[in-house]
């Protein structure tokens, strides 16, 4: 059976490298005589391969020695909670950035533990473009600012990193992390659900800074506190332990080609060679403001939208699947995360021109 070219959202495709190892190693990793699903979260196994994932994450990031990195459980969506939980430290309110549904997720849960001030949004866009910072309402007293540097669902993306000065920066990285390098000593906190660059889902990455532990709010259940999750590395409870081998597996994958700015590279290539047919069709659409599209996530219509489940069934005879829009959205998404070959994008470029050209 071939494999096919996974565009889906999230859970995302993995390299086939790391499947491959995993399928090696699935009834006995390295001579333990048993599978690491199997392991004790607290022997010396798995204890090995925890360590080993942990030390090629900071390598990759270059995360400095004060922040502490977590492999937890609960998605992004538990940070929503989490982050408020454990950074409002005495304050009342804090800062959130909206450009799309994740963003407005985070402001909902924020709402329930503090003061959101939305000191920028770009809803009145119908979030096709990120506001320019000089327009934020950003207050002094916020405990954090919040934003979602890449929204899945609308594919908008910032190419840049915001200045908020002492103010904790944090940010939801689910769709970015590990694309391209980034500067970990502008974040107070970044988190990622692990089921687009980093891993299977059921696994979530944080990263904080320490100066931001050990003060959550009153009544914090255990699991939400930082401070508690850091101090038992991420074993508090039985962590998804076999998510956290394959997440290890991905990072040595990445290490093998080249690291993070490699990747980048070839994530610019793959998302230019997506715009570029879109932008030059006449066909295709894409709604998104040039300067700030997705490199992870493209959304694009077609000019006679009654052809869409064509495209999408004509699309799966080639191996090409999961490209349906999101449902409050319409069209097509494709999301090029990491394990998306380059040849994987090079094939649905051929196959859009020549849907054009025949329906066009």
């Amino acid at each position: 059976m071939s494999r096919i070219y996974n565009f889906s959202a999230g859970p995302a495709m993995l390299p086939e490298e790391v499947l491959q190892q995993a399928r090696e190693e699935m009834l006995d990793w390295q001579g333990s005589g048993m599978s690491v699903m199997e392991m004790s979260h607290r022997g010396k196994e798995f204890l090995s391969i925890a360590a080993q994932a942990e030390a090629d994450l900071r390598e990759l990031l270059a995360v400095p020695a004060n922040y502490k990195v977590m492999f937890l459980q609960g998605g992004a969506s538990s940070q929503f909670a989490m982050v408020p939980l454990n950074l409002l430290r005495g304050k009342s309110g804090a800062d959130y950035i909206n450009t799309g549904m994740w963003s407005k997720k985070a402001i909902a849960e924020g709402k329930r533990y503090c003061n959101v001030n939305v000191a920028a949004s770009s809803e009145d866009s119908k979030f096709t473009t990120i506001p320019a910072q000089a327009q934020w309402q950003l207050k002094a007293d916020a405990a954090y600012v919040h934003y979602t540097p890449n929204e899945t669902i609308g594919g908008v993306e910032f190419h840049w990193v915001p200045d908020t000065g002492e103010v904790p920066l944090v940010a939801d990285m689910s769709s970015t992390l590990f694309s391209r390098p980034v500067d970990v000593t502008k974040f107070g906190v970044i988190y990622a659900g692990a089921q687009k660059n980093i891993g299977p889902a059921g696994l979530t990455v944080v990263i904080v800074r320490e100066d931001l532990m050990g003060e959550s709010q009153s009544g914090t259940p255990t699991m939400f506190d930082y401070k508690t999750q850091a101090d038992a590395e991420s074993m508090y409870n039985t962590p998804p332990t076999y998510a956290w081998y394959l997440a290890g597996l991905v990072f040595q994958w990445l290490k093998r080609k080249g690291g993070l700015q490699a990747m980048a590279e070839i994530n610019k290539r793959k998302a230019d060679k997506l715009y570029a047919t879109i932008d030059g069709s006449g066909y295709y659409r894409n709604p998104v403001d040039k300067d700030c599209r997705s490199w992870m996530n493209v959304p694009f219509t077609l000019a006679d939208a009654n052809l869409d489940k064509t495209f999408l069934a004509e699309a799966a005879e080639v191996g090409l699947k999961t490209l349906s829009g999101h449902r409050s959205v319409g069209g097509m998404r494709a999301s090029i995360y990491n394990a998306m070959p380059e040849a994987g994008v090079d094939t649905l470029v051929d196959f859009m021109q020549d849907f054009a050209r025949r329906n066009g």
